[in-house]
């Protein structure tokens, strides 16, 4: 078979560098929906106790509380 008409006859690769749009979708809602959670839990109760303990723990490795 003639070499120009075996070239047509491979398949094509495709490049699969990068990621596609659903894939984009995707991350952004995990993204949103981590950072809701995040908010929801530092502006509560917990978050305050959180902090606090946090604060306070770092205080008391430097001496100062």
């Amino acid at each position: 078979m003639p070499r120009h008409l075996t070239r047509r006859l491979r398949p094509t690769r495709r490049d699969d560098r990068g990621i596609t749009t659903a894939e984009y979708a995707v991350g952004t809602a995990a993204g949103a929906g981590l950072a809701g959670l995040l908010y929801q839990l530092l502006t509560g109760g917990f978050g305050d106790k959180l902090l606090k303990t946090l604060f306070d723990h770092v205080l008391g490795l430097l001496g100062i509380g």
